[in-house]
């Protein structure tokens, strides 16, 4: 694993994978992945930016299998309209990256479900889009399902009490939720996979501190924190740096199903690929279990 880059990455051809997001991590998971020869499906809320995202790859990779398709994280029903599209054009499928994501609005926003926005797009709607995809990942070749997580999983709690911090909102803390609920649901997912015989191998990871525009994407406009990320661009790894462990634990031979990447230097802000630390919070067999049955009822789908 020293140094892994996408160098590494074995050839893709003959596997199809979903990735959300078109820009920052997204975009350089989709490009390493169809420069790798796979089929390629970016799936994103803003078609325009969809667009640009795919042109941008075919211009990198003239031999590349690229497309669009929209899908809301914030809206069950696109997920929902977006997983029967997909069923539709495809027998199986061999790889979803749960990666799109919002990041600490000042002010506490609702999907169009009433989820507060963050627990709703970072964790719901990829909860509901791996569950309506499952069908298509039994039958993927050594399918894998990786999920995004975050160096703030480590002071994530999971509320229930009031999980879409509707009696208090704090920014930070319902993002660090949704993250830590992220990295509990791969391990969660990976359990349920072994014990009823999916063959489908779940993995975390996250990206250290990158450059990404997530913070920019952000509903508030900006913030001190923006700002302050701003001049201190030359602290934060570049986003392709930033994509490798997510790259790495969805393609490489070495990665370990259940197991959680990210870099390996500095309190794994920046580096290659490296096993993560686990957040003890994030170990609770118990409140991964409550949490998935809470999900979905929340979401009205059972996996």
């Amino acid at each position: 694993m020293t140094n892994w880059t996408t160098a590494n990455i074995p050839s893709q051809k003959s596997r199809t994978a979903v990735v959300t997001g078109t820009g920052g991590l997204g975009f350089e998971n989709a490009l390493a992945l169809a420069r790798a020869g796979g089929d390629v499906i970016i799936a994103g809320r803003d078609s325009q930016k969809g667009a640009e995202a795919v042109a941008k790859i075919r211009n990198e990779v003239p031999s590349a299998t690229v497309r669009f398709e929209q899908i809301d994280l914030a809206n069950l029903q696109s997920v929902t309209d977006f997983a029967r599209r997909l069923r539709s054009q495809q027998d199986s499928l061999d790889l979803l990256i749960n990666n799109a994501g919002v990041m600490t609005p000042p002010k506490r926003l609702e999907t169009t479900d009433g989820f507060e926005l963050q627990f709703g797009v970072n964790y719901l709607g990829h909860f509901a889009l791996t569950a309506q995809l499952m069908p298509l990942l039994c039958k993927g070749k050594n399918a894998r399902v990786v999920t995004l997580s975050s160096i703030a999983a480590r002071n994530g709690t999971i509320n229930f009490d009031d999980l879409q911090a509707k009696h208090s909102y704090n920014p930070m803390a319902a993002y660090s939720q949704s993250k830590i609920a992220c990295l509990m649901f791969a391990f969660e997912l990976q359990r349920r996979s072994e014990a009823g015989q999916w063959g489908i191998a779940s993995l975390a990871a996250h990206p250290g501190i990158a450059r990404t525009a997530l913070l920019y994407n952000s509903p508030g406009g900006w913030s001190a924190r923006i700002v302050l990320r701003s001049l201190l661009w030359f602290l934060f790894q570049p986003v392709p740096q930033g994509a490798l462990p997510t790259l790495f634990a969805a393609t490489s031979p070495d990665a370990k199903a259940g197991a959680y990447y990210g870099p390996h230097k500095l309190s794994e802000t920046r580096g290659f690929p490296a096993l993560s630390k686990v957040p003890p919070q994030a170990t609770d067999t118990d409140v991964a279990a409550r949490l998935w049955e809470v999900s979905e009822k929340l979401i009205q789908i059972n996996f």
